[in-house]
């Protein structure tokens, strides 16, 4: 009809002209044909004689609701996809994507050699110069085949009968739309790495997992429907769970345009609305799993989750780990067992066992379910008689016990039910030594929580025994108990700051109060804890009204009769010369608070209390306090002797260093110090133990050459056994070190405030004849330079290592910088200075160098200029201006460092590696500078990224760098757009023809590392 109305147009055209009327007319209707011939353009098939070039070129459903065509990633420029995204929505989100897995690379490839085809009746995307094939649905051979992309997202390849042969609803990606229906052959697959997938457990048919390709179950939920039954804790909201079922969801969604479920690349599975207005972007409704509790089996059995505590696994009251190495290293997969052999191995299992009664708890399904058993107490009963139940859970639909282990348990969840487990009696009552447990509370000695159990002096904690809760009880009131940590001697508690204790903001404290007197065994160490705050650097609520709180190690325990020593071995109940009965430690044996139990003098190699030499004969006391006087008289007079000689000495070492013009400095004598190195004020501002000199000799057996790890800057590090099997790091610190006598007390007194999990923690110190000595955690796979400069350890740190190693080093920094109570500059930022533990978990270690900075200061000035070169930021270096963008700065070195396995202070050229990859950046050739070691594993966009965020960080002006919040957010965010760089400090090699870099007179073109001091008039 069209046609023949144009050729009728046509013919008046060419006729004669009678009127302008009708010139007017014709030339109307051929612009209305010409609009109608444009908008056919917009199809939504490809057929046999069509296809879909890569030329901006589209295809559109019918109704304007989804588009496909090709793209590429945010800030990925060197692969392409072709992919299907909802129409005229901004920004652009891909819903499915044909060669997410099988990329079309380079920048060489014409728009028209790749295209969508219908070849051979199959739907393929594929490079017609080369016949290379990126995508097929890879069907039989067959003609007159279509394919269209249908209003609802779904891309269908229909035969010639208009039979639907392959479809993309069945075959997704990481996006399940509306009209999809979740099947057992149904898998959603992250499309950035292919690690999670998301599918029905084949288990169940109301269960859902997120499997890992190598780790296995990684989530596991049931959906929260009416027809779930019972014990069903709904963790995913029926909404998502009729969408899965291809039910409508209207009444639960609201008015949202647009809802999708998506499978990222994090192991979440996340549920996204968008508002028919199109104004707020994109929502998330819901996503799992929501903390590190919610991923599977995350503390094995027997052992309680909880994301509040730190740790945030911890093993029910009578059970203990199967491993504690692991639990101390952070894995707690293991789980815990029984403390006591199983009941069913004695004929009176009712006598022997009890219940530990726990409530508001989240579980697993039970093992078996009883209907006909009608209250709690028959239940109780049933599960006590038979020897293998191991726990059980009553409520109005029955009894239900479990006959295996207890898994994926929580405390405090909201819609919990009450959960009783079987644990021995002589397990969980009260003894001299523990309280009893409190829900799933284990209270820790020297905690107590009644007159006859832990230590008096601190009987400070009630138990409410039908909540399950613990209480503090302070002189302004009592507070619930979040969670103990035994190992760092703390425990959180939950206070009302603006009444209690003042106000929070996000630096810290603004006012507060003191709760206890010097006597008490309590102190505050943050008023505003906020246990969250190390795994984001978003604004936080400050810790939820959070206080954490330390207590001092204990003495000897309180004894009335023998029998209250049996918990403390070596050791009798005896008075001591204050006149209290404690249980004294066995002559040879001397009392540990650290490892509450009596250790041998020898291993500990430091003088016990008096109390332990003491006998309870009332004919040898007379004795030893003869002995003691006659001591005391020699030590005086000796100490004074000392005294007097050192001071003379020291009186004439000044003189003549005053006579010589030498500038004084406050330093004690070098050749013997242990006096006054450490002051008694000093004393009480560290939080950690003094070791002997001897008890470190003989751990490292005299600092021998087989116990040596290493050689640092300021001296030698060993590795030190110490009894109950502890190894620590040893480091001595050598007299003619760079290290003085105030960066050894800044290492001392800094280190032992801080507690990240990316920051070695400092055990211990020794100030003894002539020795300064630190004592550190103990790093297996010692520092990151012996990895990533190594042409045979190199290859053990693939992508993912790297990129988490760059990642802990980030968020240590950040802790540092704005989290922590004290605001510090590390100064010395380097590969050398980050350890990596047994999971190859980044620590940054070696705080000799750091400045601690008052209040919200970001910056400060010194004349002595100290660091290494190739890290130190150029301000600092020529004028002794450092900041927080100093460390910034050296970040920024370390990361392409790790990148590249290269040093910076190495040479390419006539630049070293700063300048090398800024060259290749300006070129769009970043990824030249990858290490060649993990090209295989390396994610282009990642590289790029990191990359782009090391240059940022190592810019001339130090008002260019960003914040390490930002840097973490930087690197964290999938999704955020980065800056351009500007260009970098790097240095030129110094030479007779040239001497122009930004800092060519200040470095030297030695390839090793340098540790500088160097005195200079700063700012």
């Amino acid at each position: 009809m069209l046609l023949t109305q144009v050729a009728g147009k046509i013919n008046i055209i060419t006729a004669p002209l009678h009127s302008l009327m009708q010139l007017s007319n014709c030339l109307l209707l051929l612009l209305t044909l010409l609009v109608i011939l444009c908008q056919c353009d917009a199809r939504n098939t490809i057929n046999g004689s069509s296809k879909l070039i890569d030329n901006e070129e589209t295809l559109v459903s019918a109704g304007k609701k989804f588009e496909m065509g090709f793209f590429s990633n945010d800030g990925d420029q060197f692969n392409r996809y072709v992919g299907i995204w909802y129409y005229n929505l901004s920004p652009i989100t891909v819903v499915w994507a044909a060669n997410w897995n099988n990329p079309i690379r380079g920048s060489g490839i014409t728009n028209e050699d790749i295209s969508v085809v219908v070849e051979d009746g199959n739907l393929k995307v594929w490079n017609s110069n080369s016949k290379h094939t990126y995508f097929s649905t890879q069907l039989g051979s067959s003609a007159n085949r279509t394919v269209e992309l249908l209003d609802s997202g779904n891309l269908v390849l229909f035969d010639d009968t208009g039979v639907k042969l392959w479809q993309s609803f069945l075959n997704p990606t990481d996006t399940f739309l509306p009209g999809m229906k979740m099947d057992r052959k149904l898998k959603l697959t992250d499309s950035r790495s292919g690690n999670f997938t998301f599918q029905f457990d084949q288990s169940s048919n109301k269960t859902y997992v997120i499997l890992q390709t190598q780790g296995g179950i990684h989530w596991k939920g049931s959906a929260n429907l009416a027809t779930s039954g019972h014990l069903n804790f709904g963790e995913m909201p029926a909404y998502v769970a009729y969408m899965l079922s291809n039910n409508s969801v209207e009444a639960t969604t609201g008015t949202f345009k647009y809802i999708r479920l998506l499978m990222n690349s994090s192991g979440e599975i996340q549920f996204y609305s968008r508002d028919s207005q199109e104004i707020s972007g994109w929502s998330l409704m819901w996503s799992a799993p929501q903390d590190m509790c919610d991923v599977y089996k995350k503390c094995g059995k027997f052992s309680i989750c909880n994301s509040n505590y730190e740790p945030v696994c911890k093993c029910l009251g009578g059970f203990e780990p199967d491993s504690p190495e692991n639990l101390r290293a952070g894995e707690f997969s293991g789980g815990c067992s029984r403390m006591s052999v199983n009941s069913c191995q004695n004929d009176n299992v009712e006598a022997l066992d009890t219940f530990l009664d726990l409530k508001s708890m989240k579980f697993g399904s039970p093992d078996r379910l009883y209907n006909n058993i009608s209250t709690s107490e028959d239940c109780r009963r049933f599960c006590l008689r038979n020897c293998t139940c191991q726990a059980y859970t009553y409520d109005n639909s029955g009894c239900g016990i479990w006959l295996t282990s207890l898994k994926n348990l929580r405390d405090y969840y909201n819609g919990g039910f009450n959960l009783s487990v079987r644990v021995s009696i002589s397990d969980i009552e009260a003894t001299r030594r523990n309280c009893k447990p409190c829900g799933t509370n284990l209270i820790p000695y020297p905690l107590s929580s009644g007159p006859y159990c832990g230590d008096p002096l601190y009987y400070s904690f009630s138990c409410d025994n039908l909540a399950g809760q613990v209480s503090f009880q302070t002189s302004k009131g009592n507070y619930t108990v979040i969670n103990f940590d035994n190992g760092n001697r703390t425990f959180v508690i939950q206070a009302a700051h603006k009444e209690s204790v003042g106000n929070c903001d996000d630096k810290g404290l603004v006012t507060g109060i003191s709760w206890f007197n010097q006597s008490s065994p309590f102190n505050v160490i943050d008023w505003c804890y906020n246990p969250e705050k190390n795994l984001t650097s978003e604004p936080l609520s400050r810790g939820k009204d959070l206080i954490l709180i330390s207590w001092k190690p204990p003495s000897e325990p309180i004894c009335t009769t023998p029998e209250d020593c049996t918990d403390w071995p070596n050791s009798t109940c005896n008075v001591t010369e204050q006149g209290e009965r404690r249980c004294v430690c066995k002559p040879d044996y001397t009392w540990d608070g650290l490892i509450l139990n009596c250790s041998l003098s020898s291993e500990l190699g430091s003088q016990g209390p008096l109390s332990t030499m003491l006998a309870s004969s009332r004919n040898q006391k007379a004795v030893v306090i003869s002995i003691s006087l006659v001591l005391g008289v020699i030590i005086l007079c000796s100490t004074s002797y000392i005294i007097y000689q050192n001071k003379r000495v020291a009186r004439s070492k000044e003189s003549r260093k005053i006579v010589l013009g030498n500038p004084m400095e406050n330093f004690p004598r070098i050749e013997s110090f242990d006096e006054d190195l450490i002051s008694a004020d000093d004393k009480k501002h560290i939080d950690v133990p003094f070791f002997s000199l001897n008890s470190i000799l003989i751990a490292t057996d005299n600092f021998s050459n087989a116990a040596k790890l290493g050689q640092g800057g300021f001296g030698p590090v060993y590795k030190g056994k110490f009894p109950e099997g502890a190894d620590l790091a040893v480091k001595r610190l050598s007299s003619h070190s760079g290290q003085g006598v105030e960066e050894f007390k800044t290492e001392v007194t800094l280190i032992a405030k801080l507690q990240h999990r990316n920051l070695v923690r400092l055990l211990g110190y020794c100030v003894e004849k002539n020795e300064k000595i630190l004592l550190y955690e103990y790093m297996p796979n010692k520092s990151l330079d012996t990895f990533i400069f190594d042409h045979t350890f190199n290859r053990l740190l693939d992508w993912r290592g790297r990129f988490e190693i760059i990642l802990g080093i980030a968020r240590g920094l950040l802790y540092l910088h704005q989290d922590s109570r004290l605001r510090i500059i590390h100064r010395d930022l380097k590969t050398s200075n980050i350890l990596l533990d047994e999971e190859m978990t980044a620590k940054i270690s070696d705080f000799g160098l750091a400045r601690i900075i008052e209040g919200k200061s970001t910056e400060a000035n010194t004349n002595r200029v100290v660091g290494t070169y190739g890290y130190m930021s150029p301000e600092y270096a020529l004028e002794g201006l450092f900041s927080i963008k100093s460390d910034v700065f050296a970040f920024g070195v370390v990361v392409l460092e790790i990148i590249s396995g290269t040093r910076n202070m190495e040479f390419f050229e006539d630049v070293n590696l700063t300048g090398y990859v800024w060259r290749l950046w300006m070129k769009d050739r970043a990824l030249d500078m990858m290490d060649q070691t993990i090209v295989d594993s390396c994610y282009d966009k990642e590289m790029i990224k990191l990359v782009n965020v090391a240059l940022l960080c190592v810019q001339e002006d130090p008002a260019d760098r960003p914040t390490m919040s930002t840097v973490v957010l930087m690197l964290g965010g999938e999704s955020i757009t980065l800056p351009r760089p500007n260009q970098p400090h790097f240095i030129t090699r110094r030479n007779a023809s040239s001497t122009s870099s930004s800092s060519s007179k200040l470095y030297s073109t030695s390839n090793k590392e340098l540790t500088i001091t160097h005195e200079q008039e700063g700012r």
